[in-house]
């Protein structure tokens, strides 16, 4: 569960009680999370902070018109299938979102590498982090892939996983403990925020805003929610596809069907299928793909029959 301070929490009770009138877009799924704290890892949380449009906002983009697109749904929801289903992405850049998200340094650096947002960092020149760092599940503790450089192998157990949490624990007290010295500790040393931060781990907390269009968002969670991603931002990408489904719910759905549940398949491995459909017996030596074409085409249907 997220921690929020006791002065965090009546400012997002005071925002989540105002009603105000508009003439925007409303997207009625949205409104009923909106600067709410959704909890991810042991001390994160996603908030949406604000919002431009929803899916009606995407025909009228695409259509060049002035009401909020059909009358029927079904023929919205055609149109934002065909859009997704042909790449088309500027009607979905009409849209955006505004996130605050707390997070463990590590993860943010991974997350930056995303430079189709606007990013606001908390900063610890100017204040003082908390003493809040991330401390894995033990069942999220795992060894290095012995096939995958940056990923994870089998999951560590008993002693070793223990060890391992003790020493995340112990060093990341231990990191805290220095940090509070050099600012204003016993000794009165009185370094810098700015350079007394240098010293924490990157499993330590930090926050920032985070606005993005649609079609930029739909491609990072593309990435992070994939099941080949990192745990931890993994978890984030998760919370943030449900904000998505409440925001379009349409989009969503075109998302899930041709984004996440779909595939991507070069020439040669069309034609392997083409051959199969026909019959003809296709084999790796036979068929022009590499081993590793091979292994991720038999991943999607089965090539063993």
């Amino acid at each position: 569960m997220s921690d929020l301070t006791k002065e965090q929490i009546e400012e997002i009770n005071s925002q989540r009680s105002k009603v105000e009138g508009t003439k925007r877009v409303v997207s009625n799924g949205l409104e009923e999370i909106i600067y709410q704290s959704l909890p991810v890892l042991d001390h994160g949380f996603i908030r949406v902070i604000d919002y431009m449009g929803d899916d009606s906002s995407i025909v009228q983009a695409a259509r060049v018109s002035y009401g909020k697109g059909t009358k029927h749904v079904s023929a919205d929801k055609g149109l934002i299938n065909y859009l997704m289903r042909h790449r088309h992405s500027t009607p979905f850049e009409m849209c955006e979102i505004k996130y605050h998200v707390k997070l463990p340094i590590f993860v943010a650096r991974q997350w930056i590498r995303h430079r189709t947002a606007s990013v606001n960092e908390y900063s610890a020149r100017y204040s003082v982090l908390d003493k809040e760092y991330y401390i894995p599940e033990p069942q999220n503790l795992a060894s290095q892939s012995s096939s995958n450089k940056q990923g994870r192998g089998s999951v560590l157990e008993g002693d070793d996983a223990k060890r391992v949490l003790d020493l995340l624990i112990e060093d990341s007290e231990k990191v805290y403990e220095d940090y509070e010295k050099m600012l204003e500790g016993e000794s009165q040393i009185g370094l810098s925020r700015e350079l007394a931060r240098m010293n924490l781990s990157l499993n330590y907390y930090t926050q920032w805003y985070w606005k993005i269009d649609l079609h930029n968002l739909l491609h990072f969670l593309s990435l992070r929610a994939d099941s080949h991603a990192q745990f931890e931002i993994r978890a984030y990408a998760d919370v943030m596809l449900q904000t998505v489904k409440k925001w379009v719910p349409l989009t969503f759905e075109a998302f899930e069907n041709y984004r996440i549940g779909g595939a991507y398949l070069n020439s040669k491995s069309i034609n392997v299928i083409k051959k199969i459909i026909k019959g003809e017996k296709v084999t790796q030596n036979n068929s022009g793909l590499s081993s590793r074409e091979w292994e991720e085409l038999s991943n999607l249907i089965d090539l063993s029959k």
